[in-house]
């Protein structure tokens, strides 16, 4: 990674890793485990009680099944390091609550009316917001086709999710050409 003024000494302080991975079970279903581990790179004081440099400040996972229509049908999660080990592990099984949301479907917002604020753990659905495309990425070219397109004619799901993949761009042309727009589509206006 390119510091941003590399001239300029730096000492670390925090870091965030995310983990997600992705498992095709035997039965057609997938297994998701996400992980969120904070550390600090100095001795710190949580709760009265000194955390060593290194050990994780938050080290939480979320646990889910996903059908093929990328529907969750089973959600847990697991606090393993936390701040305040009375009151963080509270939350209880409110992760069950992502059971029924589909990853494509306004997953996003549903997270946030189910689990922002007091309902849930802010790490975790913090942690939640990068399933969607994380789990496409691990169907992208096996389970998703990423050439053709769709039975109804439409093109590869991620062309014009990005700049890089935009349909009138470089890009496409030579690489998805079927789907190529010699000129930008207009924007629809509203009436």
């Amino acid at each position: 990674m390119r510091p941003v003024h590399p001239s300029v000494t730096r000492r670390p302080l925090h870091r965030r890793a995310l983990d997600v991975q992705v498992f095709a079970r035997e039965d057609g279903l997938f297994d998701v485990e996400a992980s969120l581990i904070d550390t600090k790179s100095q001795d710190v004081p949580l709760a009265g009680v000194p955390r060593k440099a290194g050990d994780p400040i938050h080290q939480m996972q979320l646990h889910l099944t996903i059908d093929a229509t990328l529907t969750i049908t089973a959600a847990s999660s697991d606090t393993l390091w936390m701040p305040y080990p009375e009151a963080c592990a509270a939350h209880g099984n409110a992760y069950a609550r992502l059971v029924g949301l589909n990853l494509l479907k306004g997953f996003r917002q549903d997270v946030a009316e189910r689990l922002s604020g007091t309902q849930g753990c802010t790490h975790l659905t913090e942690l939640c917001q990068i399933l969607p495309t994380a789990f496409i990425q691990a169907m992208a070219g096996s389970i998703i086709d990423t050439r053709e397109g769709d039975a109804d004619g439409n093109p590869p799901f991620q062309l014009d999710r990005c700049h890089a993949l935009r349909r009138d761009g470089a890009t496409v042309a030579k690489f998805y050409p079927r789907w190529h727009l010699a000129t930008p589509e207009p924007v629809p206006t509203a009436s």
